[in-house]
């Protein structure tokens, strides 16, 4: 395709159509990161709490990535940078031994705090949409870019119980924690007061970008139209019928015959799952 600067047909191409300017996100920096967070505090529930005081042991349970918090501000040395802060919040389980029983389920919540810098170009233009109202006018604050995070599950790589003269000698109080985060663990979070506490090392992967509204110029190939019919349900099919269509799950019956990708070392962990 030619070198074009304005939206129109292409006339020399056999394939596109035309070339169309969008309006979209683009992504003006990003990276990727595999983090090992080593011994992270886990602020268990007081039921949970009161377990652990009397647990022998602890077993690996699940990690959870509930939510991240993302701030974004401009770094003052470097024009056209920001520094991305992430809060990861976390819910823990893990299998506690109390003499001959059978495990007893706790959880907890961890946090894990991460700042990047990225570059986010600069852009001064304040922008108003019809969207809002005809008097819904927006305050003449400087555009950000805005931060986009992906980030999985991550994997249990290791967890400790261990007595509270033992700890490192600064453990202070997390704060600012929603009240959504809150209630995702039933009951209330223990901060302080116990002499046991709970640590985990996690491995988290990440993506995050910066990225900023703009007009870019691409090529069309045609107007995107659905090849699908819409079918309504029927409640008069036959089960039977529908059934013989699936098809058989050969997998659920089989073990895989693909190897561990693992070390070694790590080989409990393949899956992602602690075992």
């Amino acid at each position: 395709m030619p070198e074009k600067v304005t939206p129109g047909p292409v006339a020399d191409s056999v394939s596109i159509r035309e070339a169309v300017c969008i309006h979209t996100k683009k992504i003006f920096d990003s990276c990727r990161d595999k983090d090992c967070i080593e011994d992270l505090r886990v602020y268990l529930t007081r039921e949970s709490q009161e377990v652990l005081e009397h647990a022998l042991s602890v077993k690996a349970g699940t990690a959870q990535l509930l939510c991240a918090g993302i701030d974004v501000e401009p770094v003052s040395f470097n024009r056209g940078c920001y520094t991305v802060d992430v809060r990861y919040f976390y819910r823990i389980t893990a299998n506690a031994c109390v003499g001959a029983a059978r495990p007893v389920e706790i959880c907890g919540l961890a946090v894990f705090d991460k700042r990047v810098i990225l570059f986010g170009s600069e852009g001064s233009a304040r922008v108003f949409s019809s969207a809002n109202g005809p008097i819904d006018c927006q305050c003449p604050c400087a555009q950000m870019p805005t931060a986009i995070v992906e980030a999985v599950d991550p994997i249990i790589l290791n967890m400790k119980m261990v007595d509270v003269c033992q700890c490192t000698p600064c453990q202070c109080e997390i704060a600012d924690i929603p009240a959504g985060i809150c209630s995702a663990f039933g009951g209330e979070l223990v901060f302080g007061g116990d002499s046991r506490r709970l640590f985990v090392s996690l491995g988290q992967f990440s993506i995050i970008r910066l990225e900023r509204d703009t007009q870019l110029l691409i090529p069309a190939y045609d107007y995107c139209m659905p090849d699908k019919e819409c079918t309504c349900g029927n409640n008069d099919e036959d089960p039977c019928e529908i059934f013989r269509h699936v098809k058989f799950p050969v997998d659920e019956f089989f073990p895989p015959n693909t190897s561990c990708p693992c070390p070694d070392s790590y080989r409990d962990f393949c899956g992602g799952r602690y075992n």
